[in-house]
Formats: structure tokens, C-alpha cells, sequence
């Protein structure tokens, strides 16, 4: 019997290892065709050259057909196949691709797999992220699992005779389930609470409170902000003031709420289209007034309308669809089978805004106000009815004084009298208009023009030159779009990207939870589900989450707590150096993840620990104190606002999430730490460790103030001795406690620097300026301990998420 059971064991493993070595040719062969041929010989039929599609097997133009008495691919016999014959080639005028297109030459290693997939037959498979997604069900695994994330990842770490990490202790795990759910560190008490709770579910109740918290909304707001390329002002040109901050509240409020994400996609894409939209519905449809827009009279504006729509187009595909169908404004998509016509199908349904196309002058209410009509009143009506009522006020009594000063009245006839008078009245007026406005809370919103407008292909993309007429509709290679009326309309489009037929929008937005979570996504190319993205790490993994997302009816914070609770995240992120080289940014998600943090949570997390951060949430956009100058060098005359200037108050203190983002000169803070300037929908971030970022974090002003309110805070308990007060000041920062060589250096650090400042009073001044202390031992100490506090913050654990 024993001899039995080990011959089929060993055929169970020969088999398996068969199945392993066997090409995929999404996961092998696509991304090859893609990056070398597909620009030839791909989905575009009017730039294809010899009429050969690689991206496809059958057809007129597919690999399998038979050219000149010989097939591209013949199936099982690379020799007989004219596709590696013109690979393996000596030749310079017949290699593949060609030494003219910029292609680099397959390497020795693709060649391998090209040939070992003709030979096993050159199958092709359907494009993985245009089919529907299957909930796969979990993978037996060695040992006890209890979250299907985990057996996903198990069974693809066991064929490569490896496991996963050990549980991260108690304080890593707090630090890291709070920073990734809310975008702060955890307080001591909240530590001290968590170490203290012995329970069996200490840790989902952890995961439980902090998705309850108002700061998660603000947190995951952030991502948004980036993809739809949410600023206070308009970008090009004058780059002028616009207000979009109610959008910005009402993702905050969406994320808090937990609104189911399909309702968070239909209100976006066509909120003004309900038949009575609540004002969360009109608010969200300004995710269509997101995008760029250029002052009147800088260019023509039919050119302005278009370059709008295409943006539109544009912050769909990326952020719904996950595709880069910009790519086919000018002709077919090179790589995706995205037409121009496809392409301009979409364009139809955002080609009906009743709006102008560029801002509308320099002065008056609307500008002032950063506002482009059509808009709303959120709050305030009263004051707006009174508004009005005022602005049609002057607007009469304006027409009266100019009629006046054509006259010429001359100091001393009642003509000159009734013009003062008309002047002081209207100035009066406009006083009182002002201090209205700032009490009332506009929004942009979209709007259907009554009569629809046609759409055509544009030739090249060129805004007047008229080709084909197209209608409404969605590209022909994914499920058909329903509609309800003679006319699809964007409703009919929102309902689309959520059917549970869509191969994308819910895959794609769980990556991008992912990506939040784990530093990078399943599918590194968050932004590009397309030929040219990436292929996904975990590919079953992806299809279980996306179909447990939409049975669990879009609920966000569901997926957030089944992801946070699972093994795989609550691994140690300690490594050997070997692993580490071998799986770098941990695909294979054998670690926990460790990365840098984004820009936002650096800075909120200083002024969280230092105790200036203020909670107030909502409202007009901030600007912090930055460096004198700021903005000079980006504004045009004419621009507004045109300088800089900061605010004053706590409200500086908010979270970055509140600040203020000017497109041509986004906040110095953030744009340092690869913040984007939100010309562009951006899916993920670039990480990069740079001096300038060490020399930001050294000599911030508001970061020092930061550092010496916390050590001032610390000094005055005078029940703590220095070494406690190190532990303190540390454990506040980095939610861990220094061991014995940590608190050795720190104390001597405090040591040498007390004496230096001691020895420098000017210094010491400098430190301690607004601060009332007389004597120069207490100023000295104030500055040394400032210090100590700035050196924790520059930290590698309170820049790196853990």
C-alpha cells in the first residue's frame, strides 16, 4: 500500500508541476505581443500593417490564417510559423519587431516562452479583464484558514515552497490598521487600550471602531480626490479660483455613510438626472465639472468645449472603467479594442452640458465666488433670494450712474449731487452683497441642455473637422448598454458601469482598495486594465473579491474589514534581505507591506501627535503658512486669487485633506512627498525618497512649531522624569516604546544639546520666539528638547507605514 500511495503522490506532483510549467498566455505571452507587436499588429485597422492582428487568433487578419501558403502561428510547430521565423531572424529588414520602431529585441527569455507557447498548441484566451468575473472558490491550504483571502494567497506561496509571516505584534497592528483606515496614528490611550484587551476579538473590534470614525471618510476621501483630479482652481492660463469644496464634503459624508458604491457611481455620473435628485445628487454630478477649464477669450470656444467633454470622457475611463480610452480620440486604440468611434460613442452622452465652455470674465459675482454656472444653493437660500433681489438692485441703479457720467455733471448741480448719491447707495449695497455671500454655500452641478446636442467622430481628434455621426453608446467589445428611452442618456451609462454583467468597475475599484491597504494593487497598473497594464498578482483572489463586493451590494467598509481582517494582512513586514531581492514590492504577498506613506499622512500624523491638529470637518479649502513668494512665479496678471496668502487661526491646523490645491503650484508639502498637481485623473501615486523631502522635514517652520508644541506639552509634566518623558514623546509618535540603547542615545542627544544652547542664548531665542520664558536655562531646554522631538519625527517608522 505504501508503495501505491507514493506513486500517486509522485504522479499528483508530476502533475501539478506540469500544470505550473504550462504557458498562460495572459499572464506569459499577451504582455510580450502587447509591448512589441500590438502597435503594428494590434486592435487599430488603420495602422495594422500587413493586415496581421496578433491579438487575436481566428478571423481574416488573425494569427492563425494562412498567408502566402503559411500561417503567422501554425499551432504546435514553430518552425512552420512565419511569426518566430521573422523572431529568430538574422536578418535587420525582416526581425521582429523591427530595428526602426523603437522596440526593444525580445530577450532570450521571451523568445523561450513565445516558442514554448506555439508549441503547446499558441492558445489564446480571452482578455482577463474584459470577461465577467467568478467567484472562485477558496483553494485548499495547509493548515487552518479562516478567511478565503488567505487560502488564495497560501496556494499560490506553496507552489513555490513557501509560506506566510507571522502575526505583526500588538502595537504594529494598531499602528498600521489606523493609519491605513483613517490616515492618522493611533493615541496612547487607544494603544494602551488594545494591549489591555485580552479578548479573542480585541482586533476586529479595533477594526470596528475605526471604520466608525469620521476621520475614515477623510482618509479615503484623499484617494478620490486624486483620481478625478479634484483643486480650487481652474488650471491653465490664469489658473483661477473655483469652488468645488461641497463635492469634497460630499465624499467625505459618502464614505462615513457608507453609501453603497454602485449608488456612488450613479450619482456621480448622473445625479442631476434623477427624477426629483436630492442635493447630494446635484453635488455629486459636479464630478463632470471637475476637470480643466480655460479663460474666456484664450482660445476658441468650441476647441474649449471640446477639450472638456474629452476630459470628461477621459476621468471615466480611468476612474470607472480602468482603461485609458483617451488613448482613442485621434484613431483606434493601439493596444485595447477601444475604437474611435467607441471612443466618441462615449463622448456623445457628456456632449449635452448646458454650460459655457470657459469661465466667464473677470469680475463680478460668479467670479469672485470661483463659480461657473449652472450651480446651486446648498445652504444660505434666504441669503441668496436677498442676494438677488440686491444684485438686480445695482444692476439698476449701475445702468442710472453711467447715464449720469456721460453728462459730465459739473461740483455744484443737482446732477453731480444725485451721482455721489447713486455711488454711495451701490457701494453700500455691494457691501451688503458681500457679507451675504459669504454666508451662502454654492455647488456646481451638471446639466442637460433641453435640445441634444449631435455627436461626431472628430478626424484626428481635431475639434472642427466633422466625420461619421455617432450615437450614444459603449464600446462594442464589453456587455451591450441598455437603455430605457428612444435617447441612452447618462443615467442609462451610470446603470451600465454598475450591471453585474460589466467586467470592470467593480474589479477595478476593489484593486484600488487594495492598493490603499497593501501599498500596491493585485493589478499593479491600477490606472490601465487594458494590454498595456499589468497582468494581476493573485488573479482568482481579484474575481472572489470583486463578486463578493457586488453580493455584498457595493458595501464599502464590508470589503475594507474582510481585507483588514485576513492573515495576509496582519503579517510582519520583517524580511530577510534575500526574500527581499527576490520579491521586492511582495507580489507574491508573502510579508505584510511596507511603504511610504503618502504626503497627507505625514503631515497630519506631526500635527496629530503634536496636538495642534484640528477635527473641524467640511467647508472652504485652507491655506497653511507656506514660504513667502509661493505662487509669483505661476500667476499671470490678471489672476485670481493672485498672491498667496495664508489663513490664520487653527483652522491652518486641519487636515490636509482641507487644504487648499492650486493646480499650477500644488502645496510644497505635498508635491514633495509625489503629491500630483490634479491636472490628471492618477489611479496610484509614485513613491520616492528624495533629500529634499529630509530637508522639508528638518526645517518646515510649522513642523518645528509642531515638534516644540509637543516638547513643551511633555516639560510641563513636571511628575515625569527625563527618561520618561523620552518614553513618552516617543510612544506618541511612533506608537512603540525606545529599548534600552534608544533612550540611552536620546537622553545623551538632550544632554548635548541643552549645553550647546546654553552656550548659544541666540539660538536658543530663535527657537523659543513667541514663547514668554525669562530665563535662558528654560529657553535653552525648550530648544534642546524641540530637537529631540523633530529628530523622532525624522524617524524612518514615522515616514514608513508598517
Amino acid at each position: 500500500m505504501k508503495k501505491y500511495y507514493f506513486i500517486f503522490l509522485l504522479t499528483v506532483f508530476l502533475q501539478s508541476m506540469s500544470a505550473e510549467s504550462k504557458i498562460n498566455f495572459n499572464r506569459d505571452i499577451r504582455p510580450i505581443l502587447s509591448d512589441r507587436c500590438f502597435h503594428c499588429h494590434g486592435p487599430d485597422e488603420h495602422d495594422r500593417k500587413k493586415k496581421l492582428r496578433l491579438d487575436l487568433a481566428e478571423g481574416d487578419d488573425g494569427a492563425y490564417r494562412i498567408r502566402k501558403g503559411k500561417p503567422a502561428i501554425k499551432p504546435g510547430d514553430p518552425s512552420a510559423s512565419t511569426v518566430w521565423q521573422r523572431i529568430i531572424t538574422d536578418d535587420e529588414d525582416d526581425i521582429m519587431p523591427p530595428s526602426d520602431s523603437h522596440k526593444k529585441p525580445l530577450t532570450d527569455k521571451e523568445k523561450n516562452l513565445i516558442k514554448q507557447w506555439i508549441s503547446e498548441g499558441a492558445k489564446y484566451d480571452a482578455f482577463w479583464a474584459f470577461e465577467k468575473p467568478v467567484k472562485h472558490p477558496a483553494p485548499n491550504v495547509k493548515g487552518k484558514v479562516h478567511n478565503p483571502i488567505d487560502n488564495f494567497v497560501l496556494k499560490e506561496l506553496e507552489a513555490q515552497n513557501k509560506t506566510t509571516k507571522t502575526e505583526a505584534d500588538k502595537r504594529t497592528l494598531i499602528r498600521r490598521a489606523t493609519f491605513d483606515l483613517t490616515g492618522l496614528p493611533p493615541t496612547r490611550e487607544e494603544i494602551k487600550t488594545f494591549l489591555n484587551d485580552k479578548s479573542t476579538d480585541s482586533y476586529e473590534k479595533l477594526i470596528d471602531r475605526l471604520l466608525a470614525k469620521k476621520q475614515y471618510g477623510e482618509h479615503m476621501t484623499k484617494y478620490w480626490l486624486d483620481l478625478v483630479r479634484f483643486a480650487d482652481t481652474n488650471g491653465m492660463h490664469h489658473d483661477h479660483y473655483r469652488e468645488m469644496t461641497p463635492y469634497r464634503d460630499w465624499v467625505i459624508r459618502s464614505f462615513n455613510k457608507n453609501l453603497k458604491y454602485d449608488d456612488f457611481v450613479r450619482y456621480q455620473i448622473a445625479g442631476d438626472l434623477y427624477e426629483k435628485p436630492t442635493k447630494d445628487q446635484l453635488i455629486a454630478s459636479g464630478f463632470n465639472r471637475l476637470h480643466l477649464i480655460i479663460d474666456v477669450g484664450t482660445a476658441l470656444p468650441e476647441e474649449s468645449y471640446t477639450k472638456n467633454v474629452i476630459d470628461r470622457v477621459t476621468s471615466v475611463g480611468i476612474g470607472f472603467m480602468g482603461l485609458t480610452v483617451q488613448c482613442a480620440v485621434c484613431h483606434d486604440h493601439k493596444f485595447d479594442p477601444v475604437t474611435q468611434k467607441d471612443f466618441f460613442a462615449l463622448f456623445a452622452f457628456f456632449n449635452n452640458i448646458d454650460a459655457k465652455p470657459e469661465t466667464g470674465g473677470r469680475r463680478g459675482h460668479d467670479f469672485k465666488m470661483g463659480l461657473q454656472p449652472p450651480y446651486i444653493v446648498v445652504e444660505g437660500e434666504k441669503e441668496a433670494k436677498e442676494l438677488t433681489s440686491i444684485q438686480a438692485k445695482v444692476k439698476k441703479l449701475d445702468s442710472k450712474k453711467k447715464a449720469l457720467e456721460k453728462k459730465k455733471p459739473k461740483k455744484n448741480t443737482p446732477e453731480l449731487a444725485e451721482l455721489n448719491k447713486l455711488k454711495k447707495e451701490i457701494s453700500t449695497l455691494n457691501s451688503k452683497a458681500a457679507q451675504l455671500a459669504s454666508k451662502i454655500q454654492y455647488a456646481m452641478v451638471m446639466k442637460e441642455r433641453k435640445d441634444i446636442r449631435p455627436s461626431y467622430i472628430l478626424k484626428r481628434g481635431v475639434y472642427d473637422q466633422l466625420g461619421e455621426k455617432v450615437e450614444r453608446n459603449t464600446p462594442a467589445f464589453l456587455p451591450p448598454l441598455k437603455k430605457k428611452g428612444k435617447v441612452a442618456s447618462r443615467m442609462d451609462l451610470a446603470e451600465w458601469l454598475v450591471a453585474q454583467e460589466n467586467p470592470l468597475t467593480a474589479r477595478v475599484a476593489v484593486n484600488r482598495f487594495w492598493q490603499q491597504l497593501f501599498g500596491v494593487g493585485l493589478v499593479k497598473t491600477s490606472e490601465d486594465f487594458g494590454a498595456q497594464g499589468q497582468v494581476p498578482s493573485h488573479p482568482k483572489l481579484l474575481d472572489y473579491l470583486t463578486v463578493k463586493f457586488v453580493e455584498s451590494g457595493w458595501d464599502v467598509k464590508a470589503l475594507m474589514k474582510h481585507i483588514v481582517l485576513s492573515k495576509t494582512y496582519k503579517q510582519s513586514s520583517i524580511t530577510s534581505p534575500s526574500e527581499f531581492k527576490e520579491d521586492p514590492e511582495n507580489r507574491m504577498l508573502s510579508r505584510g507591506s511596507r511603504f511610504r506613506m503618502d504626503s497627507e499622512m505625514i503631515r497630519d500624523q506631526i500635527l496629530a501627535t503634536s496636538g495642534l491638529l484640528v477635527d473641524s470637518m467640511y467647508g472652504k479649502s485652507v491655506k497653511p503658512p507656506q514660504p513667502p513668494g509661493l505662487w509669483k512665479a505661476v500667476n499671470m496678471p490678471g489672476s485670481y486669487p493672485r498672491t498667496y496668502t495664508p489663513d490664520t487661526g487653527d483652522k491652518i491646523y486641519r487636515r490636509s485633506v482641507y487644504t487648499f490645491w492650486k493646480r499650477g503650484m500644488p502645496p510644497p508639502q505635498m508635491s514633495i512627498f509625489n503629491a500630483p498637481a490634479r491636472e490628471d485623473c492618477i489611479a496610484r501615486r509614485e513613491r520616492t525618497n528624495t533629500p529634499l523631502q529630509a530637508l522639508l522635514m528638518f526645517n518646515e517652520a510649522e513642523y518645528l512649531k509642531a515638534a516644540r508644541n509637543l516638547a513643551q506639552k511633555t516639560l510641563d509634566q513636571s511628575s515625569l522624569d527625563d527618561s520618561q518623558k523620552i518614553v513618552h514623546i516617543y510612544e506618541t509618535i511612533t506608537s512603540k516604546v525606545p529599548d534600552a540603547k534608544e533612550l540611552a542615545v536620546l537622553n545623551g542627544l538632550i544632554k548635548e544639546l541643552y549645553s550647546s544652547y546654553l552656550q548659544n542664548p541666540k539660538l536658543a531665542d530663535e527657537m523659543c520666539q513667541g514663547i514668554k520664558l525669562n530665563q535662558k536655562e528654560d529657553k535653552a531646554k525648550l530648544a534642546a528638547w524641540t530637537m529631540v522631538v523633530s529628530s523622532i519625527y525624522n524617524l524612518d517608522i514615522v515616514k514608513t507605514r508598517e
